[in-house]
C-alpha cells in the first residue's frame, strides 16, 4: 500500500523505514528539508510543500500526520483536509487528547473524509521493535489500511499465547488493536502512559530507597551500599516485576551508576493530565497515577512553597530547626 507521513522525526522517520522495509511505498514531507532527503534517498518520495505531498498520493489517499500535539498538529489537518477529497483518509499517530479526536471526525465527515486516530507506542526503538498501536475509526477504514498497521506491529514474537483467547481478534496478539470509534485509540494510548507514569515512578521510588540505604543516619549495622545497577539486572531474570522499563533502567545504570548526566528535570507530555481528569470525570479513583504526575510537577522546582510552610508548621509546634545551608 501507499502511504503519506508528515513529520519526520524521531517516530515517524522511523515509521516510514519500518513500512518501506515491508515493501510499502511512501510520500513524505516535513519542513526539514534535511530530514526529506534523507528518506529520499531511501526509496521515499519527498515533498517539497503540503501541496505538493498531497499530490503525489494516489486515491483513495492515506495521510499520516506524526506532530507534537496541539496547535502545529491541527493546523496540518486543517491544511491538508482542505485539499483532500472524499474517501481520503487522515491519520494522526501523535499523542492528541481524543476529545480533539472526536471533534475533528465530526467536521471531516460532513465533506467525507475519514479520520483515524492511533495511539503509538514504541519510541525510537520501533524501526526494528515494532509499533504498539491502539486505534481509533470506522471499521471499514481501519480494515482497508489493515496491511499499513499489520506491517507496523511488533508480531507475536516469543510472548507466550495466553490460554483462553480462542476465537478472538488475532491482531491483539501482533501487538495492534482497534479499540473503537473516532477517538477510542487515543483514549486507550492516554491511560497506557498514565499507568507508565506510575510504573516509572514506582521503579524510581524503590531505586531512591535502595540508593539511600547506606546514609549515615541509619544505624551502622543497618546501613547497606547496594549495587543499583545489579540489583536491576538480576530483578529482570524471574522476579515478578520485570518490565521494558527496567530492561532500561538496567542499562542506564550500567552505563552511569550515579546517573550524574541527569538532572532529574521530568516533564509530562499530556497524557497523564488527561488520565487523572478522565478519572475525576469518571469518579474513579486513581491515587498512584496521580501521585506520579504531582511527582513530575515536583521534579521542576528545587523547592516548592508547601515544603516552606512545613518547615513553617515543624518549627512552630515542635521547635525544629532547618539545616543551616553549606
Amino acid at each position: 500500500m501507499q502511504l503519506g507521513m508528515i513529520g519526520l522525526g524521531r517516530m515517524g522517520g522511523n515509521i516510514v523505514r519500518r513500512l518501506m522495509r515491508h515493501g510499502h511505498s511512501t510520500v513524505v514531507y516535513d519542513k526539514d528539508a534535511k530530514a526529506v532527503a534523507g528518506l529520499a534517498a531511501d526509496g521515499a518520495v519527498g515533498s517539497a510543500t503540503l501541496e505538493e505531498f498531497i499530490s503525489k498520493l494516489a486515491r483513495p489517499r492515506t495521510a499520516w500526520v506524526m506532530l507534537p500535539a496541539g496547535h502545529i498538529t491541527e493546523t496540518t489537518i486543517g491544511t491538508i483536509a482542505g485539499v483532500m477529497q472524499e474517501g481520503d483518509v487522515i491519520i494522526d499517530g501523535g499523542n492528541t487528547f481524543w476529545q480533539d479526536d472526536v471533534r475533528r471526525g465530526k467536521a471531516l465527515k460532513t465533506r467525507g473524509i475519514h479520520y483515524v486516530d492511533v495511539g503509538t507506542s514504541g519510541g525510537v526503538w520501533g524501526l526494528d521493535r515494532g509499533y504498539c498501536m491502539m486505534i481509533g475509526g470506522e471499521k471499514q477504514v481501519v480494515d482497508r489500511l489493515d496491511p499499513i498497521f499489520a506491517a507496523l506491529a511488533p508480531g507475536a514474537g516469543d510472548i507466550p499465547r495466553t490460554e483462553g483467547r480462542e476465537g478472538r481478534d488475532s491482531r491483539i496478539e501482533q501487538g495492534y488493536i482497534h479499540a473503537g470509534p473516532v477517538g477510542a485509540g487515543h483514549f486507550v494510548k492516554m491511560i497506557h502512559n498514565g499507568i507508565e507514569y506510575g510504573l516509572m515512578q514506582a521503579y524510581a521510588e524503590g531505586f531512591d530507597i535502595l540508593k539511600n540505604a547506606s546514609i549515615e543516619a541509619l544505624p551502622a549495622d543497618h546501613r547497606y551500599d547496594f549495587d543499583l545497577a545489579d540489583i536491576a539486572e538480576v530483578w529482570r531474570r524471574g522476579s515478578v516485576i520485570p518490565s521494558w522499563l527496567l530492561d532500561l533502567t538496567s542499562t542506564a545504570l550500567a552505563d552511569s551508576p550515579a546517573l550524574t548526566e541527569y538532572s532529574g528535570f521530568v516533564e509530562d507530555s499530556g497524557e497523564g493530565r488527561w488520565t487523572v481528569n478522565a478519572a475525576i470525570d469518571e469518579a474513579v479513583p486513581a491515587e498512584v497515577l496521580t501521585a506520579a504526575l504531582y511527582t513530575r510537577f515536583r521534579s521542576r522546582q528545587q523547592h516548592t512553597f508547601a515544603e516552606k510552610i512545613l518547615s513553617a508548621m515543624r518549627a512552630g509546634f515542635g521547635g525544629h530547626k532547618e539545616p543551616k545551608s553549606k
